[in-house]
């Protein structure tokens, strides 16, 4: 997300935003998954966040993944991020304000390349976090360190935000610093495919938000939420992020998202390796060359395609889909959530079926499930059931989906087991948020540092 986007020519019009975005439209028979998640590093021996410079570091670790093959990516003397080469083409490592480490993986056709693809990454991870003494965490929010003793990464777009986001919300730098999230990027058939499956997903991504919850402490005690990651992004930056009511209104379409993007305020221009601080001015005016100070500036692609990284919806649309909705997890869960998705979304009789399901809940309810999850987990109530019946019907729906798709591994074994951690969570009837809680109340005896031998990916 956060490596400079590449994308090529000048923009002539909104016209060439819209097409833009209709280029993700393909065939089934291409679709893919893009499967990005974040983590936590942190000293094996303070159990705090690493520095980028320190040792450890997380120069040392960036440094230490090339000896799999991975290409640095440079901003001045500092590398900030990797691309994939050989068999690892199409993917990246990147870093996050706060040193969060983000896989954004290739775009794969099965769960099974994806789990693959993770399980690869995590023995590359685990090799060199090892000789540097680090861990790795996979939460939604940060434990146990406070924001002024979390480390801020050397790289020009995070200057800009971190002065920007204080002015338009009161979470914006817990959301920079401190959450790590889970993420699946899907296709769409074409313009019709696309809104169903993105009010699908706005609709759902509450249910998934509780039935991933997986950040309950704040600076080393409970924060009273489930997921505080849920929480952060209530109160980021309303101008980029929630759940886009307008979206279930009539004429939704690329046209309409690319206007709704086009008043979405910028963060900045990347021109000549340096970022240009442009917060709070509209791409709008940019493209109309209104904004005297960037006038001189021929708008890009590129700044298209950067741009849309930087709104923050809790489904977003590129020339693909994400679902953003989840807290980090552990390493047997992160493949749990792309199969919810690709179960949901990729088979018509489901889709269909999730349609149905959400067609007739008012922006009003989906609103209330989002502001709930965050605090109530599986016992959001919503009419006459809870979150927990809704996430027992998915699971199903996606199940049932994933064995019509019937994407097989070499064993014969179908999509459908990736599902077997958060079946687990449904029939025990609680989070893992609520686990920890438990752990912390009883046997850590409201210690954290057992939470960092106990979680630690590697």
């Amino acid at each position: 997300m956060s490596i400079p986007q590449s994308a090529s020519g000048p923009i002539e019009s909104r016209d060439d935003l819209v097409r833009q975005l209709s280029k993700g439209c393909r065939p089934r028979e291409e679709w893919r998954i893009g499967t990005e998640h974040e983590k936590f590093v942190y000293d094996l021996k303070t159990h705090k966040p690493v520095a980028y410079d320190g040792r450890p570091g997380i120069r040392q670790l960036l440094e230490g993944m090339r000896r799999f093959g991975w290409q640095p990516v440079r901003e001045g003397d500092n590398i900030i991020g990797l691309t994939g080469t050989g068999a690892q083409s199409g993917a990246s490592l990147s870093l996050e304000p706060g040193g969060q480490f983000e896989l954004s993986g290739a775009p794969l056709r099965s769960i099974h390349e994806t789990c693959a693809e993770v399980s690869t990454h995590l023995q590359q991870t685990r090799e060199v976090a090892g000789e540097i003494g680090v861990g790795v965490l996979g939460f939604g929010f940060a434990p146990n360190w406070a924001l002024a003793e979390t480390p801020v990464m050397p790289k020009g777009r995070y200057k800009i935000m971190r002065a920007y986001m204080p002015k338009v919300g009161g979470y914006g730098l817990d959301m920079m610093f401190r959450t790590c999230t889970v993420q699946v990027n899907l296709d769409f058939a074409d313009e019709a495919d696309m809104v169903k499956k993105f009010r699908v997903g706005l609709a759902l991504q509450p249910v998934t938000t509780a039935l991933f919850a997986n950040s309950p402490f704040r600076e080393g005690r409970p924060s009273g939420f489930l997921s505080y990651r849920a929480q952060v992004w209530t109160d980021v930056d309303n101008a980029r992020a929630g759940m886009l009511p307008w979206v279930f209104e009539d004429g939704m379409s690329f046209e309409r998202y690319v206007d709704y993007a086009l008043d979405v305020p910028m963060y900045f221009l990347y021109r000549d390796g340096r970022y240009i601080d442009m917060a709070g001015q509209s791409f709008r005016k940019f493209l109309a060359r209104e904004i005297p100070e960037a006038a001189h500036i021929t708008p890009m692609m590129s700044d298209w395609a950067d741009h849309l990284t930087t709104i923050f919806p809790e489904v977003r649309l590129k020339s693909f889909l994400e679902m953003r909705g989840t807290d980090g997890g552990q390493w047997r869960r992160i493949c749990g959530m792309p199969a919810l998705w690709v179960g949901l979304l990729y088979d018509g009789q489901a889709l269909d079926a999730c349609w149905d399901l959400v067609k007739d809940w008012t922006a009003e309810e989906r609103q209330a499930l989002r502001d709930g999850v965050g605090r109530q987990g599986f016992k959001t109530p919503f009419r006459q059931t809870t979150v927990h019946d809704i996430a027992h019907r998915i699971l199903e729906i996606s199940a049932a989906g994933l064995q019509r798709r019937a994407e097989l591994d070499g064993a014969g074994m179908s999509e459908e087991g990736f599902l077997g951690p958060l079946r687990e969570l449904v029939q025990r009837g609680y989070t893992r948020a609520e686990e920890m809680l438990n752990n912390y109340h009883g046997p850590w005896g409201r210690d954290l540092n057992p939470l960092f031998t106990e979680y630690n990916f590697l």
